[in-house]
């Protein structure tokens, strides 16, 4: 029950490092005042710099292969997950946000007034899932040592 806890920590530390990371640079860019909405919409953001999915998969994914063994069918089923999740923000997420910016505009440039512009759901760069990945390997191989895990 221990290393699930870890396991856990790992995967939840690498989300919120990320986001940390997110709303950091949202400070910085924003030269106005930073209101509590503001700091909501940093903290929870998806899409960006850098991929909290691939932060908290791979440092699950990571922590897992260190626990208990790369060769085995748990961290298998880990490194699979964190594929299909990282191809999914790359290529899915991404496209759908860029259709909704294209589908945004559309409903600006018509004049009929009840169109509502869309909520864009951002994906991920690659450069954004490469900064993810090194910050969830990291917070994997410390919830590794956290645990009492040795090299």
């Amino acid at each position: 029950m221990e290393k699930a806890i870890f396991l856990f920590g790992a995967f939840v530390s690498g989300w919120l490092v990320a986001q940390l990371c997110k709303l950091i640079t949202g400070l910085a860019k924003k030269r106005s005042k930073f209101t509590f909405s503001d700091f909501l919409y940093f903290a929870f953001k998806s899409g960006g710099m850098p991929s909290g999915h691939t932060a908290s998969f791979m440092a699950l994914t990571t922590a897992i292969g260190l626990m208990y063994g790369f060769d085995t069918p748990v961290f298998v089923l880990a490194l699979c997950t964190t594929i299909i999740f990282v191809y999914d923000a790359v290529n899915v997420r991404y496209a759908v946000g860029e259709q909704g910016r294209l589908l945004n505009e559309i409903a600006r440039s018509d004049d009929n007034a009840k169109t509502k512009p869309m909520k864009i759901v951002e994906g991920h760069t690659i450069p954004q899932v490469i900064v993810g990945a090194i910050i969830g390997i990291l917070l994997g191989v410390a919830a590794f040592l956290l645990a009492g895990g040795k090299f």
